[in-house]
């Protein structure tokens, strides 16, 4: 925050100060009592399992200037306690406030699968003429999202902000405090299905982001997913198609592989650029293609767009490659979904100079009652692919290894259900030319078990 005053937090927040001085001045907002940057105003989050009022204490003791509370009514302090209703609405609140105090246009990124991928290509695009605010790590909630607005500073020209969604009506609260410019739908998977129930319920969340789309704004469809090809944006909105098809105003021409990076040939109208990326998996050539629609849209040419693309390496745990000891390993542990699953696969398989293509998978979760069939499905797909040995870590990760031992019992499977166990096993099967692709849902941790191979 750019020098917020307690007083412009009652007034955002309607609440009341209980103790402190209204002209006391903050500058960040922390909901970790341990973490603070320098006069934070700390807002204590009741959640599930824990009432983070309990460490308003400790949040002053590591350097705290101000807090929220909903659970005091009067206070005697030097410190500005501010009295509210509900502290993650007042937090919204703020968010939301401080956005109209800023005058920079806003990206907001949303998707089953690939926002952070797609977030992180669309600044890398718009960098190439523009100072760029981006969401920082998995900040795209409902109490993420008005931290990550509240950091943007008055040096930043343009932001690129990741929208997630878990449960009915939450992509709405948080794209109405964004109040974005442009929206970007990367497609629509099976995520949270299990909280959603379908796949038509997830396709009108994802629609909800045009409730915090501005008017005049413009939606980017990914023009190859079934559901959004057809779709159009809210009137007053223009709608920009992207992908591989003819119906795509942003469209990638001649798609192939080059020692294992993606090439293609970026086109919008007339205009033709040739470009190879720097990250595996065809997956990224929509990517690439929604950066360099956005960056157009943003008056910058897709040659000086695609320069900076062209030079984008990733980032940590998803799809990140290490050369150790002779072996490839591929760590895309952030995340899992079907679809991330088999671009993860699509990866692997592309390595040509591996003696041996090992993937190592765990449970991929929130996909509700077909869990087991999604996880099958992934053991199909392996079958039919150039993989040496499966390695499963989970209970629903067994289906995928029942797949694979049902339609290529070539393949050498192995199943654990203990880290422990697995990384044992692997120490002692690893060996130079391997390929190991790590990849499963965050909640799984396999991401610790991949470092154990590649962090010195």
């Amino acid at each position: 925050m750019v020098n917020m005053t307690v007083k412009e937090i009652l007034s955002a927040t309607g609440g009341r100060l209980l103790c402190g001085n209204e002209d006391t001045v903050l500058e960040h907002i922390s909901i970790d009592s341990r973490s603070m940057k320098g006069n934070d105003l700390f807002v204590p989050i009741i959640g599930e399992k824990q009432d983070a009022h309990r460490f308003i204490g400790q949040a002053f003791d590591n350097g705290a200037t101000a807090t929220l509370t909903s659970e005091h009514d009067a206070m005697d302090l030097d410190q500005p306690w501010i009295r509210v209703e509900d502290t993650k609405k007042a937090l919204q609140d703020i968010g939301s406030y401080y956005r109209d105090c800023l005058k920079l246009p806003l990206v907001g990124i949303t998707g089953s699968v690939g926002k952070t991928t797609t977030r992180e290509m669309v600044a890398c695009a718009l960098s190439a003429r523009y100072s760029v605010y981006k969401t920082p790590g998995n900040h795209n909630s409902q109490v993420g999202v008005p931290i990550t607005l509240s950091e943007i500073s008055a040096e930043d020209e343009i932001g690129v902000i990741e929208l997630g969604m878990s449960e009915p009506g939450e992509l709405t609260v948080i794209a109405k405090i964004a109040k974005i410019q442009m929206a970007v739908i990367t497609n629509i998977g099976v995520t949270h299905i299990e909280q959603l129930g379908s796949q038509e319920n997830i396709y009108r969340e994802k629609m909800s982001i045009q409730d915090g789309l501005m008017e005049g704004g413009i939606l980017f469809l990914n023009g190859d997913d079934p559901l959004l090809k057809t779709t159009k944006a809210k009137e007053g909105c223009k709608t920009i198609y992207y992908g591989t098809g003819e119906n795509c105003d942003y469209r990638a021409l001649d798609v192939h592989i080059e020692e294992g990076f993606p090439a293609f040939t970026a086109a919008f109208g007339q205009k033709r650029v040739p470009i190879r990326l720097a990250v595996m998996g065809s997956h990224n050539v929509l990517n690439a293609m929604v950066s360099l629609a956005v960056a157009s849209e943003c008056g910058i040419p897709m040659e000086e767009a695609a320069k900076c693309l062209q030079d984008f390496t990733g980032f940590k745990n998803r799809q990140q490659i290490y050369h150790v000891a002779g072996m490839t390993i591929i760590d895309d542990t952030y995340n899992a979904s079907p679809v991330s699953m088999k671009a993860g696969l699509e990866v692997l398989g592309s390595i040509t100079k591996a003696e041996r293509r090992i993937a190592v998978l765990a449970d991929m979760k929130e996909l509700g009652e077909k869990s087991p069939e999604y996880h099958y499905e992934i053991g199909e797909y392996i079958a039919e692919h150039p993989v040496y040995e499966l390695v499963t870590l989970g209970e629903m990760a067994g289906e995928i290894a029942r797949a694979v031992k049902e339609h290529a019992p070539h393949i050498l499977v192995k199943e654990f259900m203990e880290p422990e166990l697995l990384v044992t096993y692997l120490n002692k099967e690893l060996k130079e030319g391997d390929c190991v692709l790590f990849k499963g849902s965050n909640s799984m941790n396999l991401g610790p078990v991949a470092e154990k191979f590649y962090r010195p």
